[in-house]
């Protein structure tokens, strides 16, 4: 298998687990974000496609982050729309982790880009790599603080009263 080949099958094998996310989370605010995810990934290996193959391609950004950052700012919300499970963590840190092998593969693929266009395809990859990682960052963000408040909630940070 070509580094091209592998990074396609790369960007599907996201795409299917993304979608398998989405399906587990049926109902709830975590649904439209897997799709989406799902979405950009599918995206990515299109244009990775087109590229290898020397077709025209658009490297459109994706609007998840404009799109997900209220998932973030509305806790009260997420608390009430999404109810956690204790495998969610792992969900999320294999995302992240998925994520960051990705950055990586795109960025030693960077390295070795031999032209300009290769190269603003490879940037364009990471940044939207990245975006996916801080969502990911971001969830496993919250779900931690709701862990550490729940385990030792008598010890937890009080805000000042004055």
């Amino acid at each position: 298998m070509t580094n091209v080949e592998f990074v396609i099958q790369m960007e599907k094998d996201g795409e299917k687990y993304y979608k398998e996310q989405a399906q587990k989370n049926k109902g709830n605010e975590l649904e439209n974000l897997f799709l989406d995810l799902a979405n950009d990934e599918k995206k990515h290996a299109e244009i990775i496609e087109n590229w290898a193959k020397k077709n025209i391609y658009d490297l459109k950004e994706s609007e998840i982050i404009k799109k997900f950052t209220n998932v973030f700012k509305n806790k009260d919300e997420i608390k009430s729309n999404v109810r956690f499970k204790p495998e969610q963590l792992e969900i999320y840190q294999f995302a992240l982790k998925i994520e960051n092998e990705s950055i990586d593969l795109y960025e030693k693929m960077l390295k070795e880009a031999n032209d300009d266009l290769e190269k603003r395809l490879f940037e364009f990859l990471i940044s939207e790599e990245n975006r996916h990682k801080e969502i990911f960052e971001n969830l496993i963000d919250h779900v931690r603080k709701a862990e550490e408040w729940v385990e030792s909630a008598e010890f937890g940070i009080r805000k000042d009263k004055y």
